[in-house]
C-alpha cells in the first residue's frame, strides 16, 4: 500500500493475548489468521489475496503483476512459492523463534536450505535485481517480509549475496516500508 500511495489504517489485533482467535476476528477471517483488509464492502483474507486485490483496485497491475502471460506466470510462480516453500521454511521457523509455535525442525530446515539455494541460483541468473522483469513486481513483495525476517527464525541468509542484494533494492524503493522486527531480530548480514 505504501509503495502506491493507498492510504490506509492499520488495525493490529493483540495476538499474544489471542484477538485473532476471538468470534470478532472469526467473521472477517474464518481461518482466525492475520493478515485481513477491510476495504468498503470487500474484506479479505490471505496476504497475496490482499495483494491481489490492492493492485488491481489501485494500481497498475500490469506493472505489478505481469504485461504478459510470461511474466504474469512467473509471478504467480513466486506468489506460489510465497504460500508454499516460504511459509513452510523462514516463515514457519520465525513462527517457532517468535510466537513459541510448534514445528517439525528438520523439515523447516530442508525446506529453508532448498528455497535460499534455489532463489540464490534465480536471482544469481538474472539480469535483474528483482524476481520478475526489470523491476519491482508483486513477486518481489510477496517474498520480502518473511525472507527479510528469515533470521528472526534462526535461519542465517549470511551465504546469500544475492538474496541480500534483492532485500536491500526492495528496501531502496521509494515510500518502502519494512515489516517491523521482533525484539529477537537478529542480524543480517
Amino acid at each position: 500500500m505504501a509503495l502506491n500511495a493507498i492510504p490506509f489504517e492499520t488495525v493490529e489485533p493483540d495476538m499474544a493475548n489471542g484477538e485473532h482467535k476471538s468470534e470478532h476476528f472469526g467473521s472477517l477471517n474464518v481461518f482466525k489468521q492475520v493478515p485481513v483488509i477491510t476495504d468498503g464492502d470487500v474484506t479479505l483474507a490471505d496476504s497475496n489475496a490482499i495483494l491481489v486485490y490492492l493492485i488491481h483496485a489501485y494500481a497498475e497491475s500490469d506493472y505489478w503483476l505481469g504485461k504478459d502471460a510470461k511474466e504474469k506466470s512467473l509471478v504467480q510462480r513466486w506468489l506460489s512459492v510465497s504460500a508454499g516453500e516460504l511459509a513452510r521454511g523462514p516463515a514457519a521457523a520465525r513462527l517457532e523463534y517468535v510466537f513459541g509455535a510448534t514445528i517439525h525442525e528438520p523439515a523447516v530446515l530442508e525446506v529453508s536450505a532448498t528455497l535460499l539455494s534455489n532463489m540464490e541460483a534465480h536471482l544469481a541468473n538474472s539480469a535483474s535485481s528483482f524476481l520478475v522483469g526489470s523491476h519491482v513486481t508483486a513477486a518481489d513483495i510477496a517474498m520480502y517480509s518473511y525472507m527479510a525476517h528469515a533470521p528472526e527464525g534462526g535461519i542465517s541468509l549470511s551465504n546469500f549475496p544475492h538474496i541480500n542484494n534483492w532485500l536491500k533494492a526492495i528496501e531502496n524503493l521509494d515510500n518502502f516500508v519494512p515489516m517491523p522486527a521482533s525484539d529477537i531480530a537478529a542480524a543480517r548480514v
